[in-house]
């Protein structure tokens, strides 16, 4: 977007991100980083045209950490944000989850099935959080006129994610890395989607400004299927050695199936992954080598901080 000669103002609370992320951007003009949690009310001197809301912990170790902050992102953080877009007539793209499915009965998943979600599940602070999103988002369209886009994004991975969030593929290229033995949970035979990043931000963007009508949701994934113990394999082949699994039980609630129907993005946005899962693990595999030897080092980007006490009087 900066490329394309926009503004852009990056508000995180940093609790699963890193402002290391951030350092090529530090001295960009068109850039500011404002270090704030959307659960509380937004820095007053925002002026939006568009609010992508990518907010909220995405891995369960992560989520499942503080649930009840989950839920509170979901909800009132999504709010927040579309409040803002209405008094500002901003577009709005709420980055909902293949999770809003839960363990799946139908499968590939279309937008038009309603899910399997347990309300009361480790998960459901997340799953549930995401689909009252969607819903506020769709109320705020049929009573205030926001122009709010939904994205049902399917397991996404790439460069820049978290050693430690707990996500298969950054689990396993890490643990690859230190000759530990990957960690898999059931027997492997569980599949997901991965999608690498690059496309989905190219679908996101798509979304976003797509025509008005066209809303979503809408699935954005890779149609590809993987098992797990697939996945381990792929990693194990790129750490050029035979790498040793543990395997530990299923956690609860945790989605056997996992697959996107693309249709609706493929028709409305011309949109489909165009990287493979070779080329997209050997980047992030790339990218995880380069990080975890300390061979690269960036300075932190000056952070814009609003003080809870500020923004609440």
């Amino acid at each position: 977007m900066l490329t394309q000669g926009h503004q852009v103002i990056c508000v995180d609370n940093f609790l699963t991100g890193s402002a290391t992320n951030l350092a090529s951007l530090q001295d960009h003009p068109d850039f500011t980083v404002i270090q704030h949690d959307i659960i509380d009310p937004l820095p007053p001197s925002l002026r939006p045209t568009q609010i992508y809301n990518l907010a909220c912990a995405a891995s369960p170790r992560r989520y499942q950490a503080d649930p009840i902050h989950t839920l509170r992102t979901c909800v009132q953080g999504v709010f927040n944000l579309l409040e803002l877009a209405a008094a500002h007539d901003a577009r709005i793209l709420q980055a909902s989850t293949s999770e809003v499915y839960g363990d799946p009965e139908v499968h590939p998943q279309h937008e038009r099935y309603h899910g399997n979600v347990n309300p009361v599940g480790i998960r459901s602070c997340y799953d549930e959080g995401k689909r009252c999103a969607e819903t506020l988002m769709s109320d705020f369209s049929r009573m205030r006129g926001v122009t709010g886009k939904i994205a049902r994004i399917f397991n996404t991975y790439g460069p820049g994610m978290a050693p430690d969030d707990g996500r298969v593929v950054s689990t396993f290229i890490c643990q690859a890395l230190q000759n530990q033995a990957l960690t898999v949970y059931g027997d492997g035979s569980q599949t997901r989607s991965l999608c690498y990043v690059d496309d989905m931000i190219e679908g996101l963007m798509l979304l976003m400004n797509s025509v008005d009508t066209f809303r979503g949701p809408v699935n954005l994934g890779n149609t590809h299927e993987v098992s797990i113990m697939q996945i381990a394999q792929h990693v194990s082949r790129l750490a050029r050695q035979q790498v040793k699994v543990e395997f530990k039980p299923l956690p609860a609630d945790d989605p056997t199936v996992r697959c996107p129907d693309i249709t609706l993005a493929h028709h409305h946005l011309g949109w489909a992954p165009s990287v493979s899962i070779d080329e997209g693990l050997a980047r992030t595999f790339a990218h995880f080598e380069h990080t975890l030897k300390g061979t690269g080092t960036w300075p932190l980007p000056d952070v814009v901080r609003y003080p809870r006490t500020r923004l609440t009087n």
